[in-house]
């Protein structure tokens, strides 16, 4: 076992033992799904996902409802499957040709819940190189997952851009 850090609910620092086997086995998760985003793999992506998912990108701030206010994506499970049809229908015209990806994905806190489930927290920089030019995209990200066999299942993913308060460029791929 090993100590690490992961922020509270209230963002103050705490201490948590976590089973390295379980914070490997997380980490591992995410790196593939990071990998399958960044290789335009849409069906093995949406294949990590449940059937209750949810996937949000807030717009102007962080903490605000998504029922009630306006949202970059806050896809249901539906939603997701419809997102990635037309991914690959090669009709996306802002992905043709695909961009090219490159993803960071760093900071890694593993919280297991009362319920079973695990919060992971993670930040990414996103690199996308096109046909308009190269963006860099900066995102801190909170990932709920269940325990599926040998591997987990995404419940919800949080995708935050740390400058989604201003005019953002056309998001014309999995971020």
């Amino acid at each position: 076992m090993a100590t690490v850090a992961v922020s509270s609910e209230t963002s103050q620092e705490v201490q948590k033992t976590t089973d390295l086997s379980l914070y490997h086995q997380v980490s591992q998760f995410l790196f593939e799904e990071a990998r399958l985003q960044d290789d335009h793999e849409y069906d093995d992506w949406e294949a990590l996902w449940t059937d209750d998912a949810i996937y949000w990108i807030p717009a102007n701030g962080a903490d605000i409802d998504p029922e009630n206010k306006m949202s970059i994506i806050y896809d249901n499970r539906s939603r997701i499957g419809l997102r990635v049809r037309q991914l690959n229908s090669g009709k996306r015209f802002s992905q043709e040709p695909r961009s090219s990806i490159c993803r960071t994905v760093s900071n890694i806190e593993v919280r297991e819940l009362d319920n079973g489930e695990i919060e992971a927290r993670t930040n990414a920089m996103i690199f996308e190189s096109n046909l308009r030019g190269e963006q860099l995209w900066s995102t801190r990200n909170t990932f709920l997952l269940r325990r599926e066999g040998d591997s987990f299942k995404m419940t919800k993913k949080i995708v935050v851009l740390t400058n989604n308060d201003k005019a953002i460029y056309t998001l014309a791929f999995l971020i």
